[in-house]
């Protein structure tokens, strides 16, 4: 009895395995944990960066004239063309956008939300050593636009007043004009991007909350003003009094003397 058990429970066994085979040789539906697992695993292989995997709507034309004059692997622009968040103009080519030009006489300001939603935006990559250089004349269009007061945070020109980067002078027109998550989204593809919304989170608040690029102006006039303010009391300047004037100290002990 024993040993016809035994016998028994080997033949089961031996057919457990066979119908074990015959399950595994059968399509199995994947799941969508699966699914992402092996995107995972491709992704991996094939060494794609992380910011691969971000999809953005973008509802709108964004665009830059790209002359060149960058490290490619350290243009902001150029990546976000390899990721597919930025078209390339060429020079004499129109665009019926907001451009922000160092040659603009007019703020960006919410204002031109309307604009940037029919005709989208415009940036120039271009080195801020090679401005003198650089043929604004030829990027043609109408609504040029110069960009308030903010706070480079990119690694070439950390903590430097107005020497932003492609993607940081998007992020602040977004910002200013409300789309805020765009800016966040395009920010998301470098590590250091949040740092921008962090470092000019006050600037950003103001400006979005203006109505016009006077008021975006009037904001960036106090801001400045306050910020000279606050340096000078860093430095601990005094107004002392000019010469052949005497303190109200001073002359008090004059005339303890005299007395």
């Amino acid at each position: 009895m024993h040993k016809s058990k035994g016998n028994h429970s080997r033949s089961s066994k031996y057919q457990n395995k066979k119908s074990n085979k015959r399950k595994d040789k059968e399509p199995q539906a994947e799941t969508a944990e699966d699914c992402f697992n092996k995107l995972s695993l491709e992704e991996e292989h094939l060494q794609l960066p992380e910011d691969y995997r971000y999809q953005i709507d973008v509802p709108f034309p964004v665009t830059m004239w790209d002359l060149g004059q960058c490290d490619p692997k350290k243009c902001s622009g150029r990546k976000l063309s390899r990721l597919g968040l930025i078209k390339t103009l060429h020079l004499g080519q129109r665009f019926n956008g907001i451009i922000l030009s160092p040659i603009a006489t007019n703020c960006v300001g919410p204002q031109d939300r309307e604009i940037i939603e029919e005709h989208g935006v415009a940036v120039v990559d271009c080195s801020w050593a090679c401005l003198e250089q650089t043929p604004f004349k030829k990027m043609k269009g109408q609504h040029l636009r110069l960009l308030p007061y903010f706070v480079a945070t990119n690694p070439i020109n950390y903590g430097k007043p107005c020497s932003l980067s492609c993607v940081e002078a998007l992020a602040a027109v977004f910002c200013i004009t409300g789309f805020r998550e765009l800016a966040e989204s395009y920010l998301m593809q470098f590590k250091w991007g949040h740092t921008f919304l962090s470092v000019n989170e006050e600037l950003l608040s103001s400006y979005s909350s203006c109505s016009s690029s006077a008021e975006v102006l009037a904001v960036q006039s106090k801001y400045l003003k306050e910020l000279e303010e606050e340096r000078n009391a860093e430095k601990g300047e005094i107004d002392w009094p000019s010469s052949g004037e005497s303190s109200e100290e001073e002359e008090e002990e004059e005339k303890e003397d005299v007395t």
